[in-house]
């Protein structure tokens, strides 16, 4: 300390020895002081620096001192180039490759402590073990490791905050790499990124995912979980091998389900009470179909949601688990392991079930089980693909249920679609011909209540934020099932019979959504087409 002290009253006395042949030249300037106060400091580095080598002798660092004290920056300039020689002969990368890469590394750590409260995230494999700790194996160059992982970090939390529902990442040409994000069911081009980069990434969300990163070509799956300041979102991983390389599908997984409540999917009030009514019966199945990312699986957990957790005992078998209900039994089929559908309904009626909900009927078996439930005092809430409520019992038909089956174990079907949602912030009353406003009157609609999109930085310039739903809601009654009872499913006969019950298409749903504002002509015929 002492040494210390008495360096830098020597400093200030050669700079005041200095000064009098140029005082009369110098005029104050803040950057002057500015780079005094730096060079005075860098020196003081410098000095500390090589007093404390332990190889040079008690009068080599008096010597050393003085030399670090007057050129101190000329000092860590030549320390710094002897760093960077040496980072290059380990790495076998060029002396100015190693520089543009230390300098990077640089930026993005300055970057990140600017912004390190916004990309507070951290990917962990299913084990609970973070992507640094995975990726920092294998003898690989650290900076360029260390920027991957931001970068990957970075493209995970970007999807998250625009509520994205997909990742994609595929190969554009030899060359670039797309990745894109689904949100509210419409790709979104993200970004370019350029091929060597990419599969950087790409291993790395392999890596935690306990994929294998040397198989390019087989397809694999995997599951990750990423942690944020205020939640846990869980995500599965596909690969498959394509033309000009490896593409990689991420879906995000196990939101918050408490969100989604009947009164806020789209139900009008009059389909809420009689979901309502169905789910408080003790038996029977309602069954919802759609085609896939239709939101079959988000009015199941809204309708669990209306259901008391705590004195009924709620079994679940999915494909894979989309949300997490801590109070239900959760299974996920795991064919690998022999976990199918089938079976785990065969398990699941020896475990007391008041419950079950099925994530998808796919084969007679798993049909003919969850009927069966719904006729033994077991209320069943499932899920199948297909275009409407006709379609529907056509396609448990076809997978070999009875009609006597369909008949006495049915209680409702759900059909349903999601359209956007105009972006409130931008929307503007929609322009129309002469002729279509002609149409619109001549059907009692009003034109001019409707709204399109235009764009702004709020929807990031697509017109459109979040979506809701359109059902079609058949209930079982005693003239459906003697119907189905007796073969009569055709197609025409129950939408006929749906009418005149009351009961809305999808289309007549989603014009009186058009009409409300909510949503757009242009987005309920992409959703529905013109045929639907």
């Amino acid at each position: 300390m002492e040494k210390l002290v008495t360096i830098t009253s020597l400093s200030a006395l050669t700079t005041l020895s200095a000064a009098p042949s140029a005082a009369v030249d110098l005029s104050f300037s803040i950057f002057k002081l500015v780079l005094l106060i730096a060079w005075v400091y860098l020196c003081l580095y410098c000095v500390q620096k090589i007093h404390l080598n332990p190889t040079l002798s008690q009068g080599g660092r008096v010597a050393a001192d003085l030399f670090s004290f007057v050129l101190g920056p000329v000092v860590l300039l030549l320390l710094f180039l002897k760093d960077i020689k040496q980072r290059s002969s380990e790495s076998s990368q060029g002396f100015v490759e190693t520089i543009k890469e230390h300098f990077h590394s640089l930026a993005e750590s300055v970057r990140n402590v600017g912004h390190s409260e916004d990309t507070s995230i951290s990917l962990l494999d299913t084990s609970g073990r973070s992507i640094r700790e995975l990726y920092s194996h294998g003898g690989r160059n650290q900076s360029q490791d260390r920027h991957t992982l931001d970068f990957t970090q970075q493209i995970i939390l970007d999807a998250i905050e625009q509520d994205a529902s997909d990742i994609l990442i595929d190969p554009k040409d030899d060359s670039i790499h797309i990745v894109r994000f689904r949100v509210d069911g419409v790709l979104r081009e993200v970004e370019q990124i350029d091929s060597q980069t990419c599969q950087a990434v790409i291993n790395s969300i392999k890596v935690v995912s306990n994929m294998d990163i040397a198989d390019k070509r087989r397809p694999q799956d995997g599951a990750f979980i990423a942690k944020t300041s205020d939640s846990s979102i869980s995500f599965r991983v596909a690969s498959a091998g394509v033309l000009n390389g490896e593409k990689l599908s991420i879906r995000v997984l196990n939101q918050d389900p408490g969100r989604f409540q009947l009164n806020s999917i789209g139900l009008s009030e009059k389909q809420q009470a009689a979901i309502k009514q169905a789910i408080a019966s003790p038996s029977g199945m309602i069954l919802m179909c759609g085609p896939t990312g239709s939101g079959k699986t988000t009015t199941m957990y809204a309708m669990l949601n209306k259901i008391d957790l705590n004195t009924r005992n709620v079994i679940t078998v999915e494909d894979p688990i989309e949300y997490v209900l801590p109070q239900a039994s959760q299974i996920e089929v795991n064919p690998k392991a022999d976990i199918t559908f089938a079976k785990s309904l065969r398990s699941m009626l020896r475990q007391d079930p008041d419950v079950i909900c099925v994530g998808e009927i796919r084969d007679e078996e798993t049909a003919q089980i969850a009927l069966r439930a719904a006729q033994t005092g077991h209320l069943v809430l499932a899920t199948v693909h297909s275009t409407g409520n006709a379609s529907a019992l056509i396609r448990l038909i076809d997978l070999g249920v009875t009609s006597a089956m369909l008949s006495t174990g049915l209680s409702m079907i759900i059909s349903q679609r999601l359209v956007r949602n105009l972006c409130e912030n931008c929307k503007r009353p929609a322009e129309f011909t002469p002729r279509q406003v002609h149409e619109f009157q001549r059907h009692q609609i009003d034109p001019s209540s409707m709204y399109q999109p235009v764009g702004c930085d709020q929807c990031h310039y697509t017109g459109y934020r979040g979506r809701t739903g359109i059902y079609d809601l058949l209930v079982i009654d005693d003239k459906v099932k003697q119907n189905i009872l007796n073969n009569e499913v055709a197609i025409s006969q129950l939408r006929k019979e749906g009418k005149k019950r009351g009961k809305s298409s999808l289309r007549k749903q989603g014009m009186r959504k058009v009409v409300s504002g909510t949503t757009s002509l242009q987005e309920l015929l992409r959703v529905l087409g013109r045929d639907e």
